[in-house]
């Protein structure tokens, strides 16, 4: 398999070095050549995705932010050619895929909008590892939903990357829950590190703020593109948890116990049901 990667930070890094211990050809780019000149060094990229191979490759994956992604779409809307299967992989999907599925109707090659459900708080090349999509979730929006031989095809090529499971939605569903699982929480994680408390917790934090402060180690170019492309969704999402916030606020302020216990409670409640119904959804893959 010969595999075509835009965009070698964490995410194209990652896919690169998955696809390379594969033992898959590997071609890539990116604006900063000595992140490429280093990937080919390091034995994770075999060879420059330049326009004479892009038609070559199996799959190629679009690692950059979605509005790069929908750049590099449009200037190799007649370089693609029938074989390859273009995927992107951006945080948000409702842009790219409107764009990539008109591009690809209108020029003739085949593509899907995706988004690898992994990562870390770190960014670049430098943090990317082979095993990043092992066990993981991978989201794709294909054009139809009832191509199972493309679904099938996909499944295929992204099986050396090692996702445990594939996901098919749409883009507007995709953009509406992610607002939720993912750009909530680091938003939340970077409000609450501004805390003046974070500065001399020293001795007196564990597990929970870690877990609460990991993701405001984040990309702020990429991660302010996704949040302004996805704000409607995401300013739903912050004016229920200034919501839900208030009601804490205000039982606290009161003193009344017997409203936080229930406040308390209800979120135990719901998170008891969030698991099991992620339980019996993963007992049924």
């Amino acid at each position: 398999m010969k595999v075509g990667i835009v965009g070698l930070g964490l995410i194209g890094g990652s896919f690169a070095k998955a696809y390379s211990a594969a033992g898959h050809t590997v071609a890539a780019i990116d604006i900063d050549k000595s992140v490429l000149d280093f990937a080919i060094l390091s034995g994770a990229v075999n060879e420059v995705l330049s326009d004479e191979v892009i038609p070559e490759c199996d799959l190629i994956l679009l690692c950059v932010y979605p509005g790069a992604a929908v750049d590099f779409l449009k200037s190799k809307a007649d370089v693609f050619g029938k074989k390859p299967i273009v995927i992107d992989c951006c945080g948000t999907k409702r842009l790219i895929v409107r764009e990539g599925t008109a591009l690809s109707k209108a020029h003739g090659f085949t593509y899907i909008g995706g988004h690898p459900m992994a990562g870390t708080q770190y960014s670049g090349f430098k943090h990317s590892r082979k095993d990043m999509y092992k066990g993981a979730p991978m989201v794709i929006i294909p054009p139809t939903y009832d191509d199972i031989g493309l679904l099938s095809r996909v499944k295929e090529l992204l099986s050396p990357a090692g996702f445990a499971s594939i996901t098919v939605t749409d883009a507007e569903t995709h953009d509406e829950v992610i607002a939720y699982t993912s750009q909530l929480a680091h938003i939340i994680s970077s409000a609450y590190i501004k805390s003046p408390a974070a500065a001399v917790h020293r001795g007196m934090s564990a597990g929970s703020f870690r877990d609460m402060t990991r993701v405001s180690w984040m990309n702020p170019e990429m991660w302010s593109e996704l949040f302004l492309d996805n704000s409607d969704h995401l300013l739903t999402e912050i004016d229920t948890i200034i919501k839900n916030l208030v009601e804490y606020k205000d039982a606290i302020a009161s003193g009344n116990k017997a409203e936080l216990i229930r406040l308390i409670e209800d979120g135990r409640h719901l998170k008891e049901e969030a698991e099991r119904k992620l339980s019996k959804e993963e007992a049924a893959v």
